[in-house]
Order: C-alpha cells, then structure tokens, then sequence
C-alpha cells in the first residue's frame, strides 16, 4: 500500500459500493483516517446512501471532510441501458454539486477518478498504420456519453482549480474490472484470463495499484494543483514497436519477453494479433511517485509459479452487478465495433 500522510484526514469515497470505492474505503479503513463511503446503493463499506445529484446530501455529507475521492459514476456498461440525461445528471451535475460543497466546506483535496475511454476515437489507428502511443498529450475524441460526460466533468474539476485554488488531481484508469470481455468475438476467441492477461501489456492495471495511485495523489495534490494522468500498468512496449505491433503483436512480445511464447504454450493461450494502443503511465510514475506492481512480467511470473496474477485486494472486490437484469450475450450490452 502506497504510504499516505500521517496527519489524521477525514475522507469522502463517492461510488464506495463500486469495484474503485470499495477498494478505496477498505483499504483507508486499515489506516489512520476516517474514511466515509458514499452510494446510491447500500453495501458494507458505505456510510451514507444517498445520490451525489442530490445537493442536500451532499451538503450534509461533505461536512468536516479533508479530502474528496470522487468515484461514483455511470460508466461505459451504461451507455446502452441508460439516458443521456441519466449521464449529465450523474457525471456533470453530481461532479459540480461535490465540487461546489466541497468549496463551500473547506476541503482541501480533490482527486477525481477519470477513464482512459476519454480518448475514445483519438485511440484508433490509422489504416495500415501503427498503433496509438497514448499519452496525456493526446487530445481526447469522446466517442459516446460516458466520454463526452467525463470530459466535462474533468474541465469542471480545472474550472474549480483555476477560480478557487482547489487542489484537485484526474487520475484516468485503464481496465481493471474482473467481469468478462464486453466484446462477444474477444469472449469467443480467447479464454477470460488470457485476455486480461494480454491486456496489461497496453491497456488494462490492477485495482491495487489503482489504490495506491489515489492514495498518492492525496499527498502530492497541493504541490501539484492541477493535473491529469494516465493510471494503466507499466508498458514494456516503446514508440519504435507500434508499427509492428497492428502486424504481429505475438512476435514483439517474445522479443521483450523470451520467455513468452513457452509460458503462454503451457496454458494454451495466445496474444491478440495485433495491439491498437499503448497507454503510457510516465507522467504518473513521474508526478506521483506510483510504482505499479502488477505488470505483463508480473503476470509472466505468476503463471509460471501457478498463482494468480491479480491482487489480493482485486480478488476481494471481485465482480459486481451493473444492472438489475441479465443478458443473453456479455456482462452488458455493448456498443458494437468499440
């Protein structure tokens, strides 16, 4: 766990029935601080049920609170089951009442859990041309309401820092759920683990090391002011491999990784053949002084010893339910082609 400070912080936790919040609220319950779990939804690590949309509870809920974590949201598994509205309402107002309270109150912190999907279609490749290096330079191209949504609520956040000196911090995640691929040829073609594994190569992080970032951003958020990064595992990819990457994604890696192709025999997997993006977490690591543990060479070495390659902490969470119906096909509806 990422060392936070020692002075006594009480700490808001949006969305703490969520994967991200719940992680949050276990993991600051073994420390110091007092950590309050906020959700629509009850569960065992939320203080306060109740909606971020609604702006007396809000109020009520931000009173004597050091820093805001900022999790709760609609994600990309509602884009197809809920409205636009629905999304502006949660994404956009509910971020502008927290951070509108959190002013009002005194907060002094404010890290706001953001997605690499903001990137949206600035991630595709160009025909026959080499995959994407994503950094935080790369101007996002929302491709639906989740994305448009949370680039709003990313400017709401540098809106508030430049009127009001509001430290405040956007950490955009890459893929951490455990649920299955969303992506019915993925589900079809590789085996669930073999997929997630093939993910921390560009696009996917541990929910632990997505802890320890928050936990660091707490701590470094008033020296930084404002500022936005990439959380996603530690690529061992470079810009000299994205060409080769759209054509044989199987022969970089065991370049990289001699080791590869035998480990990956064993279990009868394979690699994507081919990669579209990198995400690139330098500025984090750089900024923030994140060290992520879990990486491809991890999930390497895992295989080989036979145990799992997913934290403790990721275990625990686990799944979760996104809606209160099931599918015929994926965990959710997905958008086709994305």
């Amino acid at each position: 766990m990422a060392k936070i400070n020692q002075i006594f912080m009480k700490i808001l936790v949006t969305g703490s029935a969520g994967h991200l919040g719940e992680a949050l609220v276990r993991t600051l319950q073994q420390s110091e601080h007092t950590a309050i779990g906020l959700d629509i939804l009850p569960s065992p690590f939320t203080s306060r049920v109740g909606s971020i949309v609604d702006r007396d509870f809000v109020r009520q809920s931000m009173q004597g609170i050091d820093v805001v974590l900022h999790t709760a949201t609609l994600h990309k598994p509602h884009v197809l089951t809920h409205s636009f509205q629905d999304f502006i309402d949660t994404n956009i107002s509910g971020t502008t009442n927290l951070l509108e309270e959190a002013i009002q109150a005194g907060v002094k912190t404010f890290i706001f859990t953001s997605t690499t999907s903001t990137f949206g279609d600035a991630m595709k490749p160009l025909p026959g041309g080499p995959a994407t290096w994503i950094t935080e330079e790369v101007t996002p191209i929302p491709k639906n309401i989740y994305g448009v949504t949370k680039i709003a609520a990313e400017n709401l956040c540098k809106l508030f820092h430049q009127r009001y000196k509001l430290p405040c911090l956007i950490l955009r995640t890459s893929r951490f759920f455990l649920e299955a691929d969303d992506q019915e040829n993925t589900r079809s073609q590789f085996a669930d683990l073999n997929a997630k594994a093939n993910e921390f190569l560009y696009r996917r992080v541990d929910l632990a090391d997505i802890v320890d970032a928050h936990l660091l951003a707490m701590t470094k958020a008033k020296d930084l002011g404002f500022g936005r990064y990439i959380i996603s595992a530690t690529t061992p990819l470079s810009p000299a491999d994205l060409q080769d990457l759209q054509k044989n994604a199987h022969d970089v890696v065991s370049r990289i990784y001699p080791d590869f192709a035998e480990i990956y025999a064993r279990q009868n997997w394979a690699m994507f053949p081919n990669l579209d993006r990198v995400y690139v977490n330098e500025r984090a690591r750089r900024d923030l002084g994140w060290q992520p543990r879990y990486d491809f060479r991890h999930v390497l070495d895992s295989i080989k010893a036979g145990v799992d390659f997913f934290s403790p902490l990721a275990r625990e969470v686990g799944s979760k339910v996104y809606h209160d119906r099931a599918f015929d096909k994926g965990p959710y509806p997905a958008e086709q082609g994305r």
